[in-house]
């Protein structure tokens, strides 16, 4: 049975919360059968079931520029060191370790214009959810431990 890593269970979460009128009509994690027709982080891991990959709409219910925001704190949060974090794509940018967290053009089929993406990487991000930091994983001012 697919699902959703701990780590992005934790992130749906603190922006359910701190959003709670957003759009979540773009929101999505398992993937569809375009993406199991493909190498997808939405399609579950063969053997664990657990699936990798968040999208969360843009529309978070403020001002469009809020969802620019939002991903500009999980992108500083992934550069401070935040391990669990593989990439994030918004707005036709993607954002990784390689040019260390800056954005660069997303050459990939969806330019991800109404919701963002973001990856997790499976070995730190399905944990017990005890062994997870109580902390907002995009919040600038809480570092990780």
């Amino acid at each position: 049975m697919a699902k959703l890593c701990k780590a992005g269970q934790q992130l749906r979460e603190q922006i359910d919360d701190d959003y709670p009128e957003r759009d979540r009509t773009s929101d999505g994690w398992i993937g569809d059968t375009r993406h199991s027709a493909r190498k997808s982080d939405h399609n579950p891991d063969p053997k664990s079931g657990i699936v990798r990959a968040l999208d969360i709409d843009a529309d978070l219910g403020a001002h469009r520029e809020e969802a620019y925001a939002l991903v500009e704190k999980i992108r500083k949060c992934a550069k401070r060191g935040d391990k669990r974090i593989k990439y994030i794509i918004f707005g036709g940018k993607i954002m990784s370790p390689i040019l260390n967290w800056k954005r660069r053009p997303y050459k990939g089929i969806n330019p991800h214009r109404h919701h963002f993406h973001v990856t997790f990487i499976l070995p730190l991000s399905y944990r017990h959810p005890t062994h997870i930091p109580p902390h907002h994983l995009y919040h600038i001012a809480t570092p990780f431990k």
